[in-house]
């Protein structure tokens, strides 16, 4: 697993994320925050099949902040009991050599709140997608940008990239 020195290089060198807010505050010990950019409920049924030729990902509705003030810069989110899909300011650009694993950060956890990744495969490129759960039954409250997962990133042997339908998501 990279340590902190070693994703701030990549990044600085490589290019490995795009678009964060603030570097320092952003890397972690052993990865790296992301920070939401849209929330969107999740609208009808999906389908899942074995060679994904019947597929079938739901449509969503995107949920908009809204300002507590009309001076604030950022708005909030306000999200009952329920599933969510969240997608990220940042942009990730893995080489074919690194993939990354997430974790909810822990302040969710407290909150009674998690979030559900897949695996970013070597090659993978784009804004990244996943679900909240929100299990605490008063709801959460989250501010544009704020800090939710973070990415933990794996050097592997060279392998093939990844080209399915969600690269380049941007």
């Amino acid at each position: 697993m990279l340590n902190k020195k070693q994703i701030k290089k990549l990044i600085e060198e490589k290019n490995l994320i795009e678009n964060y807010a603030d570097l320092e505050k952003q890397l972690t010990p052993n990865g790296f925050d992301f920070s939401v950019e849209k929330i969107f409920n999740i609208k009808g049924k999906g389908k899942l099949d074995f060679s994904n030729s019947e597929r079938v990902i739901p449509k969503t509705e995107e949920i908009k902040p809204l300002k507590k003030n009309k001076e604030d810069k950022y708005g909030w989110w306000f999200l009952e009991k329920g599933a969510y899909k969240i997608r990220t300011n940042e942009i990730i650009n893995l080489p074919n050599n690194l993939t990354a694993i997430s974790f909810p950060r822990s302040s969710l956890l407290r909150m009674g709140v998690f979030t559900q990744h897949g695996v970013w495969d070597a090659g993978f490129e784009g804004k990244s997608e996943f679900i909240l759960i929100v299990e605490n039954k008063e709801g959460i409250e989250i501010k544009e940008n704020a800090r939710i997962n973070q990415l933990i990133f794996i050097p592997i042997d060279e392998s093939e990239a990844y080209d399915g339908i969600y690269k380049n998501i941007k």
